[in-house]
């Protein structure tokens, strides 16, 4: 029996592809997430196109080492870009803030900020001061942004401890914070009550309304924590009487994607224990996925810990381009948790036709037994496959190429459009009964701007459906196997 009325999209015949990856990971320089206790959360990645050659990049975020910028040369090999010494990082996030072409990095620093601008041939200059991101020191572990007209982005900042409280680190979680434009430079203003925020994701929610998701850590710091939405129009945090829910998890990492083909984005948040998949109901409102959907991931598949698990980044991609969207979740153990699994193994969890979620990680050669963190799902070799890249803590970086045989068709997207808000940020890309949100924020301390990938089975056109972020709708005609730059 169907737990979901799920779509196959354009998909003729049943694909033979069991999904197979190959270890890479020699091919990287060598990097780990360093660092005690205040770097037990973060270790996140930015994937990004520095040099504008089609070929995704890597930042990484080192904690107490150097954060490092890794630039493809194709076919797996990176070499390392120098940049300015950057200590402690706990991740970053991609956005051509100055909509000049080239990617800038906004990166959340245990310290003050970093906003690293982009030049020609992965060049960065520190703007921070420039734009006047503030320069107090914080724990910043969240990171998302939103354009509100055809000027600046808008961006918000969630910490995790406050750094100042002389009573911390218990019960002291800090307040959020919302950079906003203001001419050319930002005006920090705090929003709360924070419960140590893992990661932010701006988007249209279940209603159709762009609003700003908060999953917090909220266990470990702060009592009667809950997760979080705010309201960008009205300012203020959803309650009950807007049909927003209070419920508390250890939450750490965001993945949002439709998985039900009605249009309205579900949402995975990643805690210790269950990984909570939420499904957006028509009146709005979410309710918690059934058990037997196969998402929950509450502990490791195999070995003989039998602990729950620890998870952090997760993200939705069709790993064998069947049309179905599948989930990669970065498990990995804290320290000062020994109740939870010390072995515990990363999850690609494959969408079934029937809905169901089947773990094959195993089998497919990503269940890295590391301390992971943060990750990131992108084709780094453009064939059409999505590969994934794994930050560790304490342990070198893993990236595996996706082998896969007989996987379906495929195309990707990049959005661009005139003004200040060049990629786009807040369309939707629909191919039949599938969409996509273009999205900054989300993941654990780490996203990505890479083309919006959509796996076709085996359709050889496609009828591509864009909702721009003004509101206007177009049309395109398209064959598959191919990145496509869509221009507004």
């Amino acid at each position: 029996m169907k737990i979901f009325s799920l779509f196959a999209i354009l998909i003729t015949t049943q694909l033979n592809a069991s999904p197979l990856f190959e270890n890479l990971s020699n091919n990287l320089p060598n990097h780990a997430y360093s660092g005690e206790w205040n770097h037990f959360v973060g270790g996140g990645v930015a994937v990004l196109d520095c040099n504008n050659d089609n070929l995704p990049d890597i930042f990484a975020a080192g904690g107490t080492s150097p954060s490092k910028l890794f630039v493809n040369e194709s076919n797996f090999k990176f070499s390392e870009k120098k940049l300015q010494e950057i200590t402690g990082s706990t991740g970053a996030y991609p956005i051509d803030i100055n909509a000049d072409g080239f990617m800038d990095l906004f990166i959340l620093q245990l310290g003050p900020n970093i906003l690293l601008k982009g030049g020609p041939d992965c060049s960065f200059s520190d703007a921070t001061k420039e734009f006047n991101i503030p320069n107090e020191a914080q724990w910043s572990t969240a990171f998302t942004a939103w354009w509100q007209d055809d000027k600046l982005p808008f961006m918000a900042v969630g910490n995790y401890v406050d750094l100042n409280d002389p009573k911390g680190p218990f019960f002291a979680c800090d307040s959020h914070q919302i950079l906003k434009p203001s001419g050319k430079i930002y005006k920090s203003k705090k929003f709360e009550p924070g419960f140590c925020a893992l990661s932010m994701l701006t988007a249209q929610d279940a209603s159709g309304t762009k609003r700003l998701r908060i999953s917090n850590d909220r266990q470990y710091y702060v009592r009667n924590g809950y997760e979080q939405m705010w309201d960008l129009s009205d300012q203020r945090f959803l309650d009950e009487t807007d049909g927003w829910d209070k419920f508390s998890i250890w939450g750490m990492g965001i993945a949002s994607r439709d998985i039900t083909g009605d249009g309205r984005d579900e949402v995975v948040l990643t805690s210790m224990g269950d990984q909570l998949l939420r499904i957006a109901n028509s009146d709005g409102t979410y309710k918690n996925a059934p058990f037997e959907i196969g998402t929950y991931a509450h502990k490791p598949y195999f070995g003989d810990d039998g602990r729950p698990s620890t998870g952090w980044h997760a993200q939705f991609s069709d790993i064998n381009n069947d049309g179905l969207a599948d989930l990669f979740i970065a498990k990995g153990n804290v320290d000062q948790m020994p109740s939870n699994a010390i072995k515990d193994p990363n999850n690609l969890l494959i969408q079934q036709s029937n809905g169901l979620f089947n773990e094959v990680g195993l089998d497919a050669g990503i269940a890295s037994l590391e301390r992971s963190r943060g990750a990131a799902l992108a084709d780094f070799d453009l064939d059409g496959r999505i590969d994934i890249l794994v930050m560790n803590r304490r342990a070198p970086m893993e990236i595996y190429r996706n082998i896969t045989k007989n996987t379906g068709n495929w195309v990707a997207f990049h959005l661009v459009q005139k003004g200040g808000n060049r990629n786009a940020i807040g369309s939707r890309i629909t191919i039949g009964k599938d969409s996509q949100q273009v999205t900054i924020g989300g993941g654990h301390a780490g996203g990505q701007a890479t083309p919006i990938h959509f796996g076709l089975g085996n359709a050889k056109t496609a009828t591509i459906s864009i909702e721009w972020p003004d509101g206007s709708l177009t049309k395109h005609e398209t064959k598959t196997n191919q990145i496509i730059t869509i221009y507004h």
